[in-house]
């Protein structure tokens, strides 16, 4: 069994949780490769985050966390990921749910959030997020009952499905004479309306547990109604949201394109091949790429004040880790040759993983969209 030092909140710095994950790092790993089977959740990796106190890290200290900052958070996330792409995805939307509120708490000075924050470093809930079922139209029902809202809604891409306590989501509440609003809340896991339903069939990223959630006449008080918005519109809660939870995801991103490199580079390293030079080349050259998009991702963040603006930064940083993490990841595939087709060797498996960058909103279009009405001076309220 393996056993990791907890960070002591009380005394430790931020730094101290990227020496956690490095520490945690290579046990991932090893799990990774000798896991039966793909499909199977990161259960005791999620355990471990757990023990070791990174699910509070990005609390503030004062409420009992880490408080670790959002480049401490990426670091965290991409170094989990060199290792192990699906727990560093699947963590990676806990993550961003600690730090949005974190952020609004500190920066915002929002207080309705502290009693979430604290919850989160006293009892160490691990938080889901529904945001790619949900994203700006927003999904499921609520229908107005006593003192509160009945909820049925099945929810996709839930990443961490299996280890979460609280599901951060919304319904579409459609009120007479009015425009359908979408309402945010939190629901319980544990609630007998709530059902983790086994779907998680795919491509790459196999081990993350997103499989869909039921919600089923669950009934969210009115008190626990943290917002409701118009649906099919941006709202400023959501560039909240997408400056800072975009650069966290996407470190994961690079941490499993800089891993597919030295796997390739140490495969070519042991055989003789004419054009390993310019293949090596142009895959730095292209790890180069996603690290910079990378860190205009990380940059829109430490402006402290997300608007429109930010969200265009961070989407063109997204769109260009996408673009260049993934043509790495390939010329890794490239230049490792047929040892790389072996399941053996890894590089299969961050092949895999990396596809799965293609498919966060905002997606390619609609990005470079956005971008575009942004550069013309035309509205951006309905392009997600």
């Amino acid at each position: 069994m393996n056993t990791i030092t907890p960070i002591n909140t009380a005394t430790a710095t931020p730094h101290a949780i990227i020496d956690t994950a490095r520490e945690l790092g290579p046990i991932f790993a090893k799990r990774a490769n000798e896991a039966p089977s793909e499909d199977a959740f990161v259960a005791d990796n999620f355990a471990l985050l757990k023990s070791s106190g990174l699910v509070e890290a990005g609390v503030p200290k004062d409420l009992g966390g880490g408080g670790a900052g959002i480049d401490e958070l990426a670091t965290m996330l991409r170094t989990l990921a060199y290792h192990c792409g699906s727990t560093a995805l699947a963590f990676s939307m806990h993550t961003h749910q600690v730090a949005i509120p974190a952020w609004r708490f500190t920066h915002a000075k929002v207080a309705a959030m502290e009693p979430l924050l604290k919850r989160i470093a006293a009892e160490r809930i691990f938080l889901l997020s529904s945001g790619g079922s949900d994203w700006i139209n927003g999904s499921g029902k609520a229908e107005k009952v006593e003192g509160g809202y009945k909820i049925t809604a099945r929810k996709v891409f839930s990443s961490g499905a299996p280890a979460g306590n609280l599901l951060m989501t919304g319904a579409i509440y459609q009120e007479a004479g009015k425009p359908p609003a979408v309402l945010h809340f939190g629901v319980p896991m544990n609630s007998p309306n709530v059902k983790v339903l086994d779907t998680w069939r795919t491509l790459g990223m196999r081990s993350t547990g997103s499989h869909d959630i039921m919600i089923d006449g669950h009934v969210v008080p009115d008190a626990g109604v943290s917002l409701s918005r118009e649906a099919g519109k941006w709202h400023p809660l959501f560039q909240i949201i997408s400056t800072i939870a975009f650069p966290l995801v996407y470190s994961v991103y690079l941490g499993v394109a800089e891993s597919a490199r030295d796997i390739a580079i140490d495969i070519a390293s042991k055989k003789q091949s004419r054009h390993a030079l310019e293949l090596a080349g142009r895959m730095d050259t292209e790890l180069a790429g996603a690290r910079l998009g990378s860190e205009y991702m990380l940059d829109a963040i430490r402006k402290s004040a997300p608007n429109a603006q930010t969200v265009n930064q961070v989407m063109i940083g997204k769109q260009l880790v996408t673009q260049h993490a993934i043509a790495a990841v390939e010329l890794a595939m490239e230049l490792a040759g047929g040892a790389g087709f072996y399941r053996a060797a890894g590089l299969e498996r961050r092949f895999r993983d990396i596809q799965a960058a293609r498919y966060h909103p905002l997606q390619a279009s609609a990005q470079a969209e956005y971008a575009g009405a942004m550069a013309m001076g035309q509205p951006v309220d309905h392009i997600f």
